[in-house]
């Protein structure tokens, strides 16, 4: 790492800088991509993360997600803050950032960099000439049929032409792939575990779409005329083919759409800033995308009631958080429909469990002891859904303060899960409701209580969150995750995640859960549970066991059998 660095300060020069910005994001500012830039230049894996190389220091920002982590993985060459820090950042003073324009967009940019610094646009990524970035299999993308999506590509574009009309423009440029999947109904494997298709999207207000990708990943979507010919557009042919268009207002999306495609569709048109109105539309899961994910969730709460079983009373090796993860991937191989994990399992035991996003690897991976609790954060991607779940198992009596802390994020999680959400109707005010009993004892997690879920599709999408700032109004047909934690360093980590959705009965809107698994019985003092909490877990166990025991062997069934 220290090599790389040197070599990154060896090019300030050529460049005129005097340091050098590195994102985790690549081009189409996903959240979880198959390059690792960030990684390369700071030994920093996780998923949210920024580096500013100096000629004198590095700096290294993230999350409440990765404090423990980054401390361990890049604390020895990197100052490490947290990301409210890069907010006109004033940490260094007048000094030229060199950035790779594709990378950032001018939001970012101006709020974190312009008040105090200069940028300098670099069309080169300056990481990619240290380290030559892995080439990847052009993998094509397909479509998905109506009676998979619930929605026709005409009707999801009539919303899309009605709301340019209304904001009077000609065009919106749709930056964000898994906006593009979600309008075209199409996916692909373009990201490590979400079937995501890198691609971009122009949309006229006469519903003329223009699909900008690379040719190879489009063929099998020209061959069944998913789109046609004059709907394709080749990536290298971009710039003239954007100048030819006719019109004056293009609508673009500022997180999604970089500084480089905003400068050269601002060579010709008027730019219309909003927020991409398919982020809500896509978030509002429709009846058939509801009733796969349900069907998704069952499969994969059999995979994951028969893991739990097994780690709890069938293995009797000391093994290590790797085989925990591949035990479990291997329980949901045995479905025809599992396709892949939707992000790397996270099993940590112990002090492991403490860092909230822990990736268990060859070096630091521990043997899982009988006196450990371990943490396993899992998901797959289904045909069709996208799961996402964690459980907290331990194999022997705990500690009375354990049990008591992992009640209150149970008392917590039930909270969430019992929301009335006509009266409390925010991720803002839900997130108070399950930090309630772990703030009565002084107690907090730092990190959101729930995100939003997307439909086979990324594991992780907005607008919509559960967390202390998040606004946006919780409506029927939503997705979110129900995760409330605690965290003690270098001892242990507890968190307890279902996937629920926003269901409508009568007037009344309120949470169903999705996710079908046992929650960890041993670790509960029933003592602080008030009656509707132990009626609200024997119902949900009632449900798990009736959804899915048939699919269970008669040891599984007794076992599971035993949390009613």
């Amino acid at each position: 790492m220290r090599n790389r660095i040197k070599l990154l300060r060896s090019k300030f020069k050529k460049y005129g800088i005097d340091g050098y910005v590195i994102p985790k994001n690549d081009d189409f500012f996903t959240e979880y991509s198959k390059l690792n830039r960030l990684e390369v230049i700071s030994n920093f894996s996780g998923s949210a993360g920024l580096a500013i190389i100096l000629k004198n220091k590095n700096y290294l920002f993230t999350d409440g997600r990765y404090t423990i982590q980054s401390k361990i993985e890049s604390g020895k060459n990197f100052k490490i803050y947290g990301f409210e820090k890069l907010i006109n950042c004033s940490l260094f003073k007048n000094l030229t950032l060199g950035i790779d324009p594709k990378l950032f967009t001018y939001t970012q940019i101006k709020n974190y960099f312009l008040k105090y610094n200069k940028i300098k646009h670099i069309e080169k990524n300056l990481i990619d000439e240290i380290k030559k970035q892995k080439k990847h299999i052009s993998m094509p993308f397909f479509s998905l049929d109506k009676n998979i999506v619930g929605e026709s590509i005409n009707s999801k574009l009539n919303k899309i032409t009605k709301y340019l009309k209304k904001n009077k423009s000609d065009y919106i440029f749709i930056s964000a792939p898994e906006n593009v999947a979600w309008i075209l109904n199409i996916r692909g494997r373009d990201g490590p575990n979400s079937p995501i298709p890198n691609s971009r999207l122009i949309i006229s207000k006469s519903k003329k779409i223009l699909l900008i990708s690379n040719l190879k990943k489009c063929k099998q979507l020209l061959k069944n005329k998913i789109i046609k010919k004059d709907d394709f557009l080749d990536i290298n042919s971009l710039p003239s083919k954007i100048l030819h268009l006719k019109g004056k207002n293009f609508i673009i999306d500022d997180k999604s759409c970089s500084v480089f495609y905003e400068n050269l569709i601002e060579t010709k048109f008027k730019i219309v800033r909003r927020e991409d109105p398919i982020y809500l539309l896509k978030a509002i899961k429709n009846k058939t995308e509801i009733k796969n994910m349900i069907n998704a969730h069952i499969l994969d709460g059999v995979a994951l009631t028969k893991f739990l079983y097994w780690i709890k009373n069938i293995n009797k090796k000391k093994i290590t958080e790797l085989e925990v993860a591949k035990k479990l991937e291997n329980f949901r191989k045995l479905n025809k429909n599992f396709l892949y994990p939707s992000f790397d399992t996270i099993a940590g035991s112990g002090k492991n469990g403490a860092i909230v996003h822990y990736r268990a690897k060859k070096k630091n991976c521990r043997t899982i002891n009988k006196k450990d609790i371990l943490l396993c954060d899992s998901g797959g991607q289904y045909k069709y859904g996208t799961t996402d779940v964690t459980r907290t198992i331990c194999f022997s009596e705990q500690k009375k303060n354990i049990k008591n802390i992992f009640t209150k994020v149970l008392k917590g999680h039930i909270a969430v899960a019992s929301t009335d959400l006509n009266k409390i109707d925010t991720g803002k005010k839900i997130d108070k409701r399950a930090r309630k009993f772990l703030n009565e004892s002084n107690l907090d997690y730092a990190h959101g209580t729930g995100h939003g879920v997307g439909f086979f599709l990324n594991v992780h999408e907005g607008p919509q969150s559960i967390t202390k700032i998040n606004k946006v109004k919780i409506r029927e047909g939503m997705i979110l995750s129900n995760e409330p934690g605690y965290y003690k360093t270098n001892e242990y980590g507890i968190r307890i995640e279902n996937l629920v959705y926003v269901k409508k009965i009568k007037k009344n809107l309120l949470f169903q859960n999705l996710t079908m698994a046992p929650i960890e019985k041993d670790l509960i003092n029933f003592d602080l549970l008030t009656t509707d909490e132990k009626n609200y877990l024997l119902k949900y166990h009632l449900e798990v066991y009736s959804r899915i025991s048939k699919y269970l062997n008669p040891n599984e069934r007794r076992w599971l059998a035993s949390f009613i």
